[in-house]
C-alpha cells in the first residue's frame, strides 16, 4: 500500500509536532499543534524532500509566499496542487 501526499505531509507535520499522525486533523493550524515557524520551515523542507517538489514558501515573509500555511488542510491542498502541477504541468514552465 503506497503513501498518498495527505498521508506524507501529515505524518510530516505530525513528527514536527510530536503527536501521533492520527491526532493531526484538517482544521487544525500549526499553532493548534505547537508548531513555530522554525518548525514551519523545517516541515517545508520535509515536505519537498520526501515528495521531491519545491515549496513556494519565504520564511522571512510567509504572507506573502502564496503557500496558505493557515491549516493543516490548506497545507495539504495546496502540497497536492504542487504535486500534480509537477507531474502534468512542467511543460508549462
Amino acid at each position: 500500500m503506497s503513501e498518498t501526499v495527505r498521508d506524507r505531509v501529515i505524518a510530516i507535520i505530525a513528527e514536527q509536532a510530536v503527536l501521533d499522525p492520527a491526532q493531526v486533523t484538517d482544521d487544525m493550524s500549526l499553532a493548534d499543534l505547537g508548531i513555530d515557524s522554525l518548525g514551519l520551515v523545517e516541515a517545508i523542507f520535509g515536505i519537498e524532500e520526501a515528495l521531491d517538489i519545491s515549496v513556494p514558501f519565504n520564511a522571512n515573509d510567509p504572507a506573502d509566499s502564496g503557500f496558505d500555511v493557515s491549516s493543516v488542510g490548506t497545507i495539504i491542498a495546496a502540497v497536492e496542487g504542487l504535486v500534480a502541477d509537477q507531474k502534468g504541468g512542467d511543460a508549462q514552465a
